[in-house]
């Protein structure tokens, strides 16, 4: 079924507002005070990120594509993949759908909020901080770089990994053969019969494709987590950055601290260079 743009829209806010819900959900379960899974293991963030994804794609992957991410939307449409005219709808959508997800998160964990004592695990709620920051002016050099680089190396293999489950998935060689044979036995080819068939005999093979793109987040946070976070993502680390920003003491509690707005430019710029890279270069070798 096709869907009309404003649906498509729709579909972006409502992917990106889970992802947030699901992820942040996760680190204020774990860094927050007084809540059930406080201090617990890092793995229960690599869950709430994974199934994040994972449940946006199997849900809407068929709808909007499921970019659910600014340098997917961008680098798509660099290598054109994308149409130009739909990708600041797509990205005023995933910007707005992480706003509101974190305010949900904020909803639910409001009283933790206010009990937590240390900035730091308040702000890693919202947004990624490098954790070679300590505070000083002295290591944010440090903690640029090292974020830099690990946004980038940590973004370009998701990039370049969605492209691959989505395009080259185990079985997707056999869908011309398919349908081609489906046809030769009396169908008539028209080009809507041949686009029907096509998604029909490549369903199976992407649904796989999705969860295996939510595991692949999951172990991205797992060993690329460290440093960073990681944000992996534009608008999953500006919007709710920005929440953080505008709420006031009153609502996260006394301990509330800097937004540390220095940083913010490499989750956001990152992803951006990251996704237009790895998805050129897909298409350079495979498309």
């Amino acid at each position: 079924m096709d869907y009309s743009w404003s649906i498509k829209y729709l579909t972006e806010f409502i992917g990106t507002a889970l992802l947030i819900i699901l992820g942040n959900g996760a680190v204020a379960n774990v860094e927050l005070k007084g809540t059930k899974a406080h201090g617990q293991t890092w793995m229960i963030i690599g869950w709430g990120y994974g199934v994040g994804v994972m449940l946006p794609a199997l849900m809407f992957g068929n709808v909007s594509g499921n970019h659910i991410n600014a340098g997917f939307t961008l680098g798509l449409a660099v290598a054109g993949l994308f149409p130009w005219a739909h990708v600041l709808p797509y990205l005023i959508a995933q910007l707005l759908g992480a706003i509101f997800g974190q305010l949900v998160v904020v909803a639910v964990y409001l009283p933790f909020y206010r009990k937590t004592e240390n900035p730091n695990a308040i702000l890693g709620s919202f947004s990624t901080i490098a954790a070679v920051d300590d505070g000083t002016k002295q290591t944010r050099v440090a903690s640029l770089i090292n974020g830099s680089a690990n946004e980038f190396v940590g973004s370009f293999i998701l990039f370049f990994g969605a492209m691959g489950l989505t395009k080259l998935f185990f079985g997707s060689e056999t869908i011309p053969y398919l349908t081609q044979s489906y046809v030769s036995q009396g169908a008539k080819a028209t080009d809507a019969t041949v686009v029907m068939l096509s998604k029909q005999f490549a369903f199976p093979g992407l649904s796989i494709a999705h969860m295996a793109l939510g595991f692949l987040v999951m172990v991205l946070v797992s060993s690329l987590g460290g440093p960073t976070g990681p944000g992996l993502n534009t608008g999953r680390d500006f919007g709710p950055r920005l929440v953080h920003w505008l709420l006031p003491k009153s609502v996260l509690g006394q301990a509330k601290g800097d937004s540390k707005w220095w940083y913010a430019p490499v989750p956001f710029l990152m992803p951006i260079l990251a996704g237009i890279a790895a998805i050129s270069l897909f298409k350079l070798i495979y498309l």
